[in-house]
């Protein structure tokens, strides 16, 4: 199945996106920091045989204009995606995402103006004090930037470390996306990092499936987010360290296919 890129406006200016298929449910797709839609690609035409999915660029990142500046806060950019999502013609959505992703699933599914009807949440961020503390203090050094390529090597070095078992294509997708946006990649990362998703995800009165790799940095958020949600399953994949979306995309889109059926027999 074809997948089609195209750009929608929005408050920040264009917004990127990259979407599958012709039929179906609705669903939006928001991918971890500091990617793109791009994470998306091979799950695509897999899920756009029983939806029309749209997998967006955040702002600032991928092909996405960034906000106007720094320290906008998570349910912000949610609020500029939702309009992006309903400028689209996009109804009744079932929102998705990974880390700061799932973040912004749960806040957009809040706001957006023409119905959501469930969430897929693969790793949410919800840390305690001390852990975001760490966070906000570490995770995103100032990358080098010099004549050298030391940039390059920092990126590389970065996720070997942080994506254990990580194939040729995940580093080369992740290190080229990453130098893309290396001026501004932290800043997706820090409105995640300060946003605390634990309430607005208790207030979700709709089905909620948490969809996660067993060994993933935020697996053991899972029995929270479990204990939060109100309509809340969870599917965990065997063996992987992390990005199922990218280590087996037949199966994360198995996954959603399936909760979809469930969601529309409700």
């Amino acid at each position: 199945m074809r997948v089609r890129g195209g750009y929608v406006e929005s408050d920040w200016g264009q917004v990127h996106y990259l979407t599958a298929g012709t039929s179906g449910p609705w669903v939006a797709l928001f991918h971890e920091s500091p990617l793109s839609s791009r994470v998306y690609q091979q799950v695509l035409p897999i899920l756009g045989r029983h939806a029309r999915v749209v997998a967006f660029d955040t702002p600032g990142y991928g092909a996405s204009d960034p906000p106007p500046r720094n320290g906008f806060e998570i349910p912000e950019y949610a609020a500029v995606l939702a309009r992006a999502a309903s400028a689209l013609g996009m109804a009744d959505v079932v929102f998705g995402g990974v880390h700061t992703g799932a973040s912004l699933a749960i806040e957009a599914a809040h706001v957006f103006d023409r119905g959501a009807r469930a969430v897929v949440l693969s790793g949410v961020a919800l840390f305690t004090p001390e852990e975001r503390a760490d966070f906000l203090a570490n995770w995103t050094p100032q990358a080098p930037y010099d004549v050298e390529g030391g940039q390059f090597a920092w990126a590389v070095e970065r996720y070997r470390r942080i994506w254990p078992n990580l194939t040729t294509d995940m580093l080369q997708l992740a290190v080229t996306e990453l130098m893309r946006v290396v001026d501004r990649y932290d800043w997706g990362y820090q409105a995640a990092f300060r946003h605390d998703p634990g309430l607005p995800l208790a207030a979700l009165d709709i089905p909620v499936l948490l969809l996660d790799a067993e060994f993933d940095l935020l697996a053991d958020k899972d029995p929270v987010a479990l204990e939060l949600a109100k309509q809340a399953r969870l599917v965990t994949l065997p063996g992987l360290p992390g990005q199922p979306h990218l280590r087996a995309p037949a199966e994360y889109a198995h996954q959603i296919a399936e909760f979809l059926r469930e969601v529309a027999a409700r």
